[in-house]
């Protein structure tokens, strides 16, 4: 018979929003660089087609920075309702990023209003240009303090609780824990590498349905080069991620590689099975690599889970969520430069169908390997919800309404995602980019190209 638990209900909800959420935020944080860099080419090169790019984008932005709005909202709101336990004991030591990340919003949304609605007002591009900075500051200041909270919650500092009672509050040290410069090197990195490749997927698909009008290509090509860019620095954050778990979080890294036995020159584990007993069977073993993802060294030591308790053991099956975010992070590198080698030497292979379709993917595999990453992320930290001084079942309400807060924000999301679709579906196929440069070049008594 079933058996109503307010603390799995809570959990499936907030990862249900922050599922959502998470498509919004990484849009919201990585485009704003990416129109600009769009804008300034545009005005270095005297190219039109680059500033209708930052044009364009900009509009779509502004329809999922409101969705984003709602989720965000929504995200902050079951904190409260749903971790109640959790705030009020994180809650005194680490609202400083909580409302650093509010102002940084507000500053983001002002300047983008302003940019907004000004297009038109300046004869100078490069003023323009200006107002677009603390849209990027903002939108990655955001990102940024959002993440300092997360990573509070997996290093958590600045603080001594004595019965209960928390005392020696220290916001600064809080805010500034082991796991903060990996964590936010990743999210920013990460969030600037899948904008790029939706962008990028965008004008594929427009030149794999044949339309072969330069503005694609030049979308297509930009957004490539910053794809590659960013792929490589996700790369690099990565390995640094990796050491950092290896110090600080052992069991979340012995979890992910299915390493059981302390030991050096330990293999890197990928995919496989695991029997009854815990033997990995059919997996593909890489010798030596998990020593030097860990600790740079092959002889290293990596500590295995049988040496931590069971009871603070993380969830095996994050094995699977960190070989598939890895390997699509992998083939995302490859296509890219597969795609910058190609232009650079002038083959035909990018502009082939069959090439063109694996950029058209590369966007919905790297928000993929987004939503995996959090997964692995929050499931990782497991059983804690603040490691090493509440466990994730002590933090949640005891309401027994929790069901019904799922049914109704799941209806939520349902529709603002059909909302936002059909919105930016039909705001780009009504004005499509030929007759916007036919309009502009009227207005600016030029000729189209």
């Amino acid at each position: 018979m079933f058996t109503y638990d307010p603390v799995l209900f809570s959990r499936i909800l907030t990862e249900l929003t922050l599922t959502f959420h998470i498509i919004y935020a990484t849009i919201g944080v990585g485009v704003p660089l990416m129109i600009a860099i769009a804008q300034w080419v545009g005005i270095r090169k005297k190219d039109e087609h680059y500033i209708l790019l930052a044009r364009r984008w900009t509009r779509g932005f502004v329809i999922t920075v409101a969705v984003g709005v709602v989720t965000g909202t929504a995200i902050g709101l079951q904190l409260s309702l749903l971790w109640p336990n959790f705030m009020n004991l994180a809650g005194q030591v680490i609202s400083l990023p909580l409302f650093m990340e509010t102002f940084a919003f507000f500053f983001e949304a002002i300047f983008l209003g302003i940019y907004l609605y000004t297009w038109d007002r300046f004869n100078d591009q490069k003023k323009h240009f200006l107002l677009l900075i603390p849209v990027a500051i903002g939108s990655s200041a955001s990102a940024l303090f959002i993440t300092i909270v997360n990573a509070f919650m997996n290093t958590p500092q600045g603080f001594e609780l004595k019965n209960g009672v928390i005392t020696n509050i220290q916001p600064l040290v809080a805010m500034f824990t082991p796991a903060m410069p990996t964590k936010v090197a990743h999210v920013l990195t990460t969030a600037y590498m899948t904008s790029a490749f939706v962008l990028a997927s965008i004008a594929a698909y427009h030149l794999f349905k044949g339309n072969r009008h330069p503005y694609h290509k030049k979308a297509l090509h930009l957004t490539m080069k910053a794809a590659l860019i960013f792929s490589l620095a996700t790369i690099v954050v990565g390995d640094l991620s990796g050491k950092f778990l290896a110090k600080y979080q052992p069991e979340k890294l012995a979890a992910a590689e299915w390493h059981f036995e302390t030991s050096t020159y330990a293999p890197l584990v990928l995919f496989g099975t695991l029997d009854d007993n815990k033997e990995v069977k059919n997996a593909i073993k890489i010798p030596y690599a998990l020593s030097i993802l860990a600790y740079n060294r092959p002889g290293a030591e990596v500590t295995g889970l049988n040496d931590i308790p069971k009871e603070e053991q993380p969830p095996l099956y994050i094995h699977y969520l960190f070989n598939l975010m890895v390997l699509i992070g992998i083939w995302l590198t490859v296509i890219a430069a597969l795609y910058w080698a190609g232009m650079k030497k002038g083959l035909a292979f990018t502009m082939k169908k069959s090439f063109l379709m694996q950029l058209v993917l590369s966007g919905p595999l790297a928000m993929l390997a987004i939503e995996i990453g959090w997964y692995f992320t929050e499931v990782g930290r497991q059983p804690w919800i603040l490691r090493g001084y509440m466990k994730t079942a002590e933090a949640a309400t005891k309401s027994a309404h929790v069901d019904t807060l799922l049914v109704v924000f799941s209806l939520l999301y349902v529709v603002l995602g059909i909302a936002s679709v059909v919105v930016l579906t039909k705001m780009f196929r009504n004005n499509p980019v030929e007759r916007e440069l036919e309009e502009r070049a009227l207005n600016q008594g030029g000729v189209s190209s």
